[in-house]
């Protein structure tokens, strides 16, 4: 894009409410995933989510007037980002808030970054690793070990669920740059996508669910603390998240809209203090500021130099880095 046909950086009256909102949104969902794991195994718990968020997206694709891929090799590459990202990370989320506050799964997920990076660079060959990004990678990384707290030892349920919230966000690490290589240069909407490996992902976990975990309970046999859990998660976290996303891309531009990832860890200690009364260890927030500086460093958001003028492109749906 040239100066002349560039547009005026738009108002954040026009993009924060929903920014705003979307850090909310998907901040919470770490409450109501602890919520819902009460009374539902993590298999269960997913599946209705799962479920859930595609008949949002359906609707919305029905709405819109927007279909579903037909080409096959679509659909075989949505397999495996439906499951690396969305089946298994969500599962493991589960899991993991079994034995860990829902507020450090929040700050789990903010590791996803770290993980995406290496493994585009060096497996799907879709980045190239600069000084910068090594740096931010190395002080991302040293930010993991304080979270984790390392020099208290290991082992433990604790230690275990922790674990587990970091393969989420190591499944998302696949997920993303494999959709970037593979997926990205279809001409179908992101909403079109997004459906999709949700549907994939439903039939992943209907399978496995009832072999592992049995069939989920009826909803009528649920309290009603879990089934609004339930809806939250996929209606609100999953659904109407995404159309808010996509807004916020168009409106903001992408670069703005990818910042979000900065606010989930924040709401998802504020909602978990407030609600569940979770307390966290000193080092855990710490570890999470070095983190999101080494997040923020590898990205190049600290760069003094202003970014090159783009042209607007489509936007792409690329996997949810939420849980």
């Amino acid at each position: 894009m040239t100066d002349h046909s560039a547009p005026d950086r738009p108002a954040p009256r026009s993009w924060l409410p929903g920014f705003l909102a979307l850090a909310a949104i998907w901040g919470s969902s770490f409450l109501f995933i602890k919520v819902g794991v009460e009374e539902l195994h993590p298999l269960q718990l997913t599946l209705y989510r799962v479920v859930t968020g595609t008949l949002t997206l359906l609707v919305v694709l029905a709405v819109l007037r927007d279909r579903l891929p037909r080409e096959p090799r679509v659909w075989a590459h949505l397999f495996v980002v439906a499951a690396f990202g969305v089946a298994v990370p969500f599962t493991l989320f589960g899991y993991g808030e079994q034995r860990v506050e829902s507020m450090l799964a929040g700050i789990w997920n903010a590791t996803t970054p770290l993980i995406v990076l290496p493994l585009a660079v060096l497996v799907f060959r879709t980045e190239r690793l600069t000084t910068r990004r090594a740096v931010g990678l190395a002080l991302g990384f040293t930010g993991v070990l304080v979270v984790l707290g390392v020099w208290e030892g290991v082992g433990g349920s604790h230690f275990a669920g922790q674990l587990m919230c970091f393969g989420a966000a190591a499944c998302y690490g696949v997920a993303i740059p494999y959709q970037k290589r593979f997926v990205a240069g279809s001409t179908h909407s992101g909403l079109s996508l997004s459906a999709a490996q949700l549907l994939l992902a439903t039939v992943q976990l209907a399978i496995v669910t009832p072999l592992v975990a049995g069939a989920p309970p009826l909803p009528t046999r649920l309290s009603l603390p879990v089934v609004a859990s339930v809806v939250a998660l996929g209606a609100l976290g999953t659904g109407l998240a995404f159309v808010i996303n996509m807004r916020n891309i168009r409106v903001a531009g992408a670069s703005t809209a990818a910042t979000v990832t900065y606010l989930i860890p924040v709401f998802a200690v504020l909602i978990g203090a407030v609600a569940l009364g979770e307390r966290l260890n000193w080092h855990q927030p710490v570890g999470a500021l070095i983190v999101l500086i080494g997040v923020a460093v590898s990205q190049g958001l600290l760069s003094r130099r202003r970014p090159t003028p783009v042209s607007i492109a489509k936007p792409a749906a690329e996997p949810a880095t939420h849980p």
